[in-house]
């Protein structure tokens, strides 16, 4: 397995692991009728234009690619949180890998690729936000020293309002 940048013939890839995760990591966090009636084809458009405004090494997405297939994937770029510095601070817009893979190392992997690849860009430090209570995320995070930093926004998913808080993280030279 080996971490790269993602590609436009990866967009479909990329968009499935999106749907799979979701469907399974947020499975009893969100409603399930909103889970089940995810379809990877309506993510392809967002992932198509977010791998074509790729800026390396400060803007992109990764992919995790085991053997020709991608089982997980980073979008990067500078923050674009209003308190936050986009010249110093970059930040992990999405983070998923493939449910069959859990547990086997491809998102730490993946997650250092991206702290070295925010760390290429200039970056100082990082951030992500993730849904207050998906402690699995919020584990693998913490294990990796990605800290909450006090900063929490609402957001309405599937009609429902949710809350989501920031992680940061230094990033060593």
């Amino acid at each position: 397995m080996f971490v790269r940048p993602a590609g436009v013939s990866d967009v479909e890839r990329v968009a499935q692991v999106h749907v799979l995760s979701w469907q399974v990591g947020y499975r009893g966090l969100l409603a399930r009728s909103l889970l089940d009636g995810l379809r990877a084809a309506q993510r392809v458009p967002r992932w198509t234009a977010t791998v074509r405004q790729a800026e390396w090494p400060a803007r992109g997405v990764l992919v995790a690619d085991d053997a020709g297939e991608v089982v997980g994937f980073a979008s990067l770029y500078p923050s674009v949180d209003l308190d936050q510095d986009p010249t110093g601070v970059g930040e992990v817009g999405s983070f998923y890998v493939l449910p069959a893979v859990w547990g086997r190392g491809v998102g730490g992997q993946l997650m250092a690729a991206a702290l070295g690849t925010f760390g290429a860009a200039g970056f100082t430090s990082a951030t992500l936000w993730v849904l207050e209570t998906n402690t699995r995320a919020i584990g693998f995070y913490a294990h990796r020293g990605w800290e909450p930093d006090g900063a929490v926004r609402d957001d309405v998913v599937g009609g429902v309002m949710m809350r989501d808080v920031r992680y940061q993280r230094k990033l060593t030279s």
